[in-house]
């Protein structure tokens, strides 16, 4: 294994899985599995990219820094030169972590002197220029994620929101010196150096692909990178470049059977997802006050699905952010996301007990919850469905394809394409 990643998330694991599994235009990409939890046994020995997808975004920061640093030992174990922690693009985190307490673990442990930090994911419009990051043409404290449940994000300065995290000092290179090629950014990494012998985090400027291309291949030999699924863009290209791999296209067998839907974003994309998905397939929205008093349960939820089998049928809990901050108000928030998880994943679970084989999933937690509840190991990369969310297929003897979204990626009729795609249709 050349590349392991640490994923804070399911779906961002698989976001920078299908990066890594592509790579650079032309050039194909790494060999990538993603892991769910930190694995008890050895990697396959064909596997060049390994991800290991943690549920660390939201938990206390010491947590996160344990699982965190689990594993990276276990990618170390299996040979990784380069390892990168991987983020959401909005910076998700809170002023008590956990992007800057991991980063700083991370980089004690691998003996890191400095650590490029970049959130930049342009083809979902999230740029960082004068170390500020954007949402399209918004600040990221005007994207709308000022009103995350979760993690609101009312600062857009990277610098500050990093410094009040982090106990190592926090600089900035900016795009001026990025667009003027790998060598200039290397300069200025060395020019870091010789600034300050601690070990540095550095926002780094990124407003394009190419950008993120200079930076991903400034970056080799680097023990440690972290940022949203942009940073591993060319990272596969310097293994590729030096003959330790061949670069190759990703792919997996399609799926047929039954199909199921299961949603619990609150983003605007979401919801403007489950409105075009209505329009021409079987689509059923749960009260969380229902779940919460026991009304709607999981067998609820089965017998939806198995009453509309080959519709691409979706159940989904969610609202709008003044309806879902109503709810986490009047039972409690860490109630609301607990009920709703278990209702998922034990869904989850009954319905690929009942003969269910293709599987997609809106919104990171409800992710984590699903295929944590199916109790799976490892899952091979495929085709990209849309920008960010792969195509995956399960492994042992009784495969199930799934496609993990984030809540705010994906076009309007990504629910539909991805159940087409699961099947081995066009994305």
């Amino acid at each position: 294994m050349l590349i392991g990643v640490i994923a804070d998330d399911f779906t961002g694991a698989s976001d920078i899985a299908i990066t890594l599994s592509k790579g650079l235009t032309g050039e194909g990409g790494l060999e990538t599995t993603q892991y769910l939890g930190v694995p008890d046994a050895p990697a396959a020995g064909q596997v060049e990219a390994g991800v290991i997808a943690l549920k660390s975004r939201s938990i206390p920061a010491d947590e996160a820094v344990a699982q965190s640093l689990a594993a990276c030992r276990w990618l170390q174990a299996q040979g990784c030169q380069q390892i990168v922690f991987k983020y959401c693009s909005t910076f998700d985190s809170t002023d008590a972590g956990n992007i800057g307490p991991v980063t700083d673990a991370l980089a004690a442990h691998l003996g890191a002197q400095q650590v490029v930090v970049c959130p930049a994911f342009p083809a979902m419009g999230r740029t960082v220029y004068q170390g500020h990051l954007f949402v399209h043409d918004r600040l990221l404290s005007e994207s709308g994620m000022e009103h995350h449940p979760l993690t609101p994000m009312t600062d857009a300065n990277l610098r500050r929101v990093l410094q009040r995290q982090s106990r190592n000092p926090v600089a900035h290179i900016g795009w001026q010196t990025v667009v003027q090629g790998r060598q200039a950014l290397r300069d200025a990494f060395a020019a870091a150096r010789q600034q300050n012998s601690d070990t540095t985090l550095l926002i780094v400027d990124a407003i394009s692909e190419q950008d993120l291309t200079v930076i991903g291949r400034a970056c080799e030999g680097a023990p440690l990178v972290t940022g949203g699924s942009g940073i591993a863009l060319a990272l596969p290209h310097n293994f590729i470049a030096r003959g330790q791999a061949k670069g190759q296209r990703a792919s997996v067998p399609p799926i047929d059977g039954p199909e199921a839907i299961l949603v619990g974003s609150c983003s605007g994309a979401t919801r403007e997802q489950i409105a075009e998905h209505q329009k021409k397939h079987p689509v059923m929205m749960i009260e969380v006050a229902d779940v919460l008093s026991g009304k709607t349960v999981p067998d609820h939820l089965v017998a939806f699905i198995q009453a509309h089998q080959g519709e691409a049928p979706l159940i989904y809990s969610s609202g709008d952010p003044q309806t879902v901050k109503a709810i986490q108000q009047q039972y409690g928030r860490e109630k609301v996301a607990a009920a709703l998880d278990s209702l998922f994943g034990t869904t989850a679970r009954q319905l690929i007990d009942a003969g269910v084989r293709r599987l997609v999933v809106g919104g990171g937690e409800t992710s984590g919850a699903v295929v944590s509840a199916l109790n799976l190991s490892a899952l091979t990369i495929g085709e990209e469905i849309d920008t960010g969310v792969p195509a995956m297929i399960s492994q042992g003897e009784a495969p199930i394809a799934l496609a993990l979204k984030s809540g705010n990626f994906g076009g309007k009729d990504f629910f539909a394409r991805a159940v087409a795609t699961l099947r081995g249709g066009i994305a």
